[in-house]
């Protein structure tokens, strides 16, 4: 991997983060776990599940094996990825083992520990950034995936959530609270 395509993906990750974030920043804790309908998540489970995701995928990505050949970037696969993870018009059903479970009982504890995955995410790119083409994982929805496209879409879902989250604040700031 180039050093100019690591600054890249790692800057993906950071501008992820700083999305959710923001997103979280701007809920009150009293608005933290209000659900809009039966069946949605609140802000606080949102957050939960992004951390989960990120911990499980980048845990497949430090237990993978290494090809014997660095695979070609298939740069149009990883927009194609970015695009459709963070596309929230198309719904996806999280697996069980990433579904909030209600881990945190505050928004601040919540966001700390996805700070916490995501440092060890950029950690992990950092280090192993040259074997990024040669590890392979498997995703559950897209099969199996080199290393930098696993980043790829482990920061595209932080945007897809901090969307989420942002639509949650809107609406229980919108005429329906009042």
């Amino acid at each position: 991997m180039t050093p100019d395509k690591k600054i890249e993906i790692v800057q993906m990750l950071e501008t992820s983060r700083e999305e959710v974030t923001i997103a979280v920043r701007a809920v009150p804790e009293a608005h933290a776990t209000t659900k809009l309908d039966a069946g949605r998540w609140s802000v606080l489970e949102c957050l939960e599940h992004i951390g989960a995701v990120e911990e499980r995928l980048r845990g497949r990505l430090e237990s993978s094996e290494l090809l014997a050949a660095e695979r070609a970037a298939d740069l149009e696969k990883e927009t194609k990825l970015a695009a459709l993870v963070a596309n929230r018009s198309v719904r996806a059903q999280a697996p069980g083992p990433v579904e909030p479970k209600g881990r945190f009982s505050s928004l601040a504890e919540a966001l700390d520990h996805f700070h916490t995955q995501r440092m060890r995410t950029i950690q992990f790119v950092e280090e192993r950034s040259g074997d990024l083409y040669r590890l392979t994982a498997e995703h559950l929805r897209f099969g199996a995936l080199n290393g930098a496209e696993m980043v790829v879409i482990i920061a595209g879902h932080g945007r897809r959530h901090a969307e989420q989250i942002r639509e949650i604040t809107a609406l229980l700031a919108g005429p329906l609270s009042k």
